[in-house]
């Protein structure tokens, strides 16, 4: 978890296949779980956030290349477990 933002970008172009500066959050996590870096293009310049737990670990949903909706990603970000939350039925409009 040394990698700075341009770092980052460049994994997320060469190794992932996609634009960094497309305006999507995409996210970084250390091997132990512990820390999470979260880099996003915000129209003139690139923004990271970083948060690295003193207790505790992040949990991720099962598999690798796992897209999330911003709503787990705060779900994550403050410790719950997604396997645990139950949403109420939404309206969703179909693309």
């Amino acid at each position: 978890m040394r990698f700075g933002i341009y770092s980052l970008a460049g994994l997320v172009r060469n190794e992932l296949g996609f634009d960094p500066s497309s305006g999507d959050v995409f996210v970084f996590l250390s091997k132990r779980l512990k820390q999470i870096r979260l880099l996003q293009w915000d129209r003139d310049g690139f923004a990271m956030y970083i948060k690295k737990l003193e207790q505790g670990t992040f949990e991720w949903p099962k598999g690798k290349d796992i897209p999330i909706t911003s709503q787990q990603l705060t779900l994550l970000l403050q410790g719950v477990m997604l396997d645990s939350v139950r949403l109420r039925k939404r309206y969703q409009h179909a693309n």
